[in-house]
């Protein structure tokens, strides 16, 4: 036997196993304080109150039939108390196209648009815009985003606890049934939603308050506003992942975040694997420069939210590490232990799916088990990529930020 099997036989149950032990583990803490933080959300809404809320939606050369399904999406809320929607066209490329449909919504529904010469970027258009208002509550949607009738309603009522400085909703794929892709997608933002930040909710501490659709206090953006304006990383100024450090600087002055399960939207996800890869990497560089950011704050926001983060990173370079491992060591050892490792991982496939499927007595959530092949084939390269250029924000940037 060669030094390089000898070695295999080593490295590979040991990482194999840590893989197995820390995940299943991790699993099984996030399903229990996601399904403790499902049974203290209230059911029937008290009666109260209503604060007013000025809703932003920036707009950045977005396709018109989207936009209009947003918009129209706005006009239907059953909202009680005031609401204001404000339209920030940031210099769109194809704003004749737009004009028509932001001249409809200003006189048949009251919205607010305001047209920027130049594309300045979502963080500008969304200051723009809370500097001028006084609503209570500041609700981001993105432009390709559906919300549905009572959403806002409902987000609003997450609010309701002082302590609480940003909710955000619940966000599924709006055009999932168009292909395998969107499919598996659509099943990705279910569990991001109702498994990972619905467990970070249980503790009040939502890493992540996705911006297709989030509700901040303004009393707390006030206290963060000009850092969220001026973000900057390794000296230069930050020109994506607005919604993680906003919550992040939510997170650091002592403020709750939470997830709002009855307040629910849709939005487009990438249809393509070209594109959503683009998409990933710069989620996945968001997600790296800002849990360093918050990483300090973590021990104060529980335990569970140190393993929370920690996971977030470890797990996808284990399961690398692990697939890595068992194909070298089939290559050079044979297939005779293949079906025990191939067996491990269907375990962990099917402890990701089981949540879905017993929440939502779905049997097509056990698809998302193929989510796992393309997260090895194209993820986890994707991941690794995003930390090596953590600092390029040129790939997949829709519209400056500064």
């Amino acid at each position: 036997m060669s030094n390089v099997a000898r070695a295999l036989d080593v490295a590979l149950p040991l990482v194999f196993g840590t893989y197995l032990v820390a995940v299943l583990g991790y699993l099984t803490l996030q399903v229990a304080f996601a399904e403790r933080a499902r049974r203290h959300t209230p059911a029937r809404e008290p009666e109260r109150l209503y604060p007013t809320v000025d809703v932003i939606v920036p707009c950045f050369n977005e396709e018109p039939a989207t936009l209009t399904e947003c918009l129209e999406s706005l006009a239907v809320q059953d909202y009680p108390g005031h609401l204001a929607v404000h339209v920030v066209d940031d210099g769109s490329p194809n704003r004749s196209e737009l004009l028509p449909i932001f001249e409809r919504f200003r006189l048949d529904h009251g919205f607010h648009v305001s047209l920027l010469p130049h594309n300045k970027g979502k963080r500008y258009a969304q200051v723009l815009v809370i500097d001028k208002t006084d609503g209570d509550i500041i609700v981001a949607v993105d432009s390709d985003t559906m919300i549905a009738p009572d959403g806002i309603r409902h987000i609003v009522v997450a609010l309701d606890e002082p302590s609480v400085g940003a909710a955000m909703g619940e966000m599924m794929v709006a055009n999932r049934d168009e292909n395998w892709l969107t499919r598996l997608i659509d099943a990705r933002y279910w569990y991001a939603c109702n498994q990972e930040r619905a467990a970070q909710s249980r503790f009040g501490a939502v890493l992540c308050c996705s911006g297709p659709f989030s509700a901040y206090r303004r009393s707390v953006l006030e206290k963060v506003l000009d850092d969220y304006v001026d973000q900057r990383f390794l000296g230069r100024r930050s020109t994506y992942g607005e919604d993680r450090y906003l919550t992040n600087l939510i997170l650091q002055i002592g403020s709750r975040t939470v997830y709002a399960s009855h307040a629910r939207a849709v939005t487009t996800a990438p249809d393509r694997i070209r594109p959503f890869l683009r998409q990933q990497l710069r989620w996945n560089r968001c997600t790296y420069r800002d849990t360093l950011g918050i990483a300090g704050q973590l021990p104060r926001l529980g335990a569970y939210l140190v393993l929370d983060a920690a996971m977030q990173v470890l797990a996808p370079l284990l399961l690398g590490l692990s697939a890595l491992l068992v194909v070298s060591h089939t290559a050079l050892a044979g297939t005779s232990s293949l079906p025990w490792y191939l067996a491990g991982f269907t375990v962990v496939a099917t402890a990701y799916c089981g949540y879905g499927v017993w929440r939502t007595r779905d049997p097509r959530f056990l698809r998302f088990a193929l989510y796992g092949v393309l997260h090895v084939a194209l993820l986890i390269p994707n991941r690794l990529w995003a930390l090596l250029t953590i600092t390029d924000d040129r790939w997949g940037r829709r519209g400056a930020s500064a």
